[in-house]
């Protein structure tokens, strides 16, 4: 099993910057993923970010650019730096890991960009 408990969202203005935290507990020395997701409102999950234990996953082109996943081994912890952000942005983010075969999900936290 693996926990995870998400932080860092909020309301901000269009252009300015956000960081999510992400810190895992439990099984953690089995993760071989952590990543990103987001959801907004009557849309499908999708993907934002991701890295493995080598590399960070290719971002999708909405967020090239403006968005950095990073992640800190000796916090467990994988970190999601946005800029620029745009209200198109605006959905609950999800922290995803995954070990052992299995995926865990955090329980989101909600991003809000103003126009």
């Amino acid at each position: 099993q693996v926990q995870l408990v998400e932080s860092g969202g909020d309301l901000v203005q269009a252009g300015g910057s956000l960081r999510l935290s992400c810190a895992a507990s439990g099984r953690i020395e089995s993760i071989n993923f952590m990543g990103w997701y987001r959801q907004a409102p009557g849309k499908q999950r999708e993907l934002v970010a991701g890295i493995t234990s080598a590399d960070s996953i290719p971002y999708a082109p909405a967020m090239k650019g403006r968005f950095t996943i990073s992640r800190d081994s000796a916090k467990n912890t994988v970190y999601l730096q946005m800029s620029s952000l745009r209200p198109e942005d605006t959905a609950v983010y999800y922290c995803t890991v995954r070990s052992l075969g299995y995926t865990y999900w955090g329980q989101g936290t909600q991003v809000t960009v103003s126009s």
